[in-house]
């Protein structure tokens, strides 16, 4: 059964991180940016929407089952606090 899962991130350069992720992960997958919207489609079941707000980001994840849901919610996590190395390790704020 399909898991979708939130999550909240403050941090300073929501849009500067996102387009750098876009661009990372486009080499792997489709992704795209629009509007200071990112899509990311990892595979046929595990897809994230994140969009850069002035104060941090918002991550929409679906998952196939639980397990795969947490285990993509470390890789966004890894990945959102390597481009944002700055300020990291960013708070996520997951929720189900």
């Amino acid at each position: 059964m399909p898991v979708t899962t939130t999550c909240f991130a403050p941090c300073e350069k929501a849009s500067r991180y996102l387009q750098q992720l876009v661009s990372h992960w486009s080499h792997r997958m489709a992704a795209t940016w629009n509007d200071g919207r990112a899509e990311f489609p990892f595979s046929d079941t595990s897809r994230a929407s994140m969009e850069a707000l002035e104060v941090g980001i918002v991550v929409t994840l679906t998952t196939a089952d639980g397990a795969e849901n947490e285990t993509m919610r470390g890789v966004i996590e890894r990945h959102l606090d390597r481009f944002a190395f700055r300020e990291a390790p960013l708070s996520f704020q997951w929720s189900l």
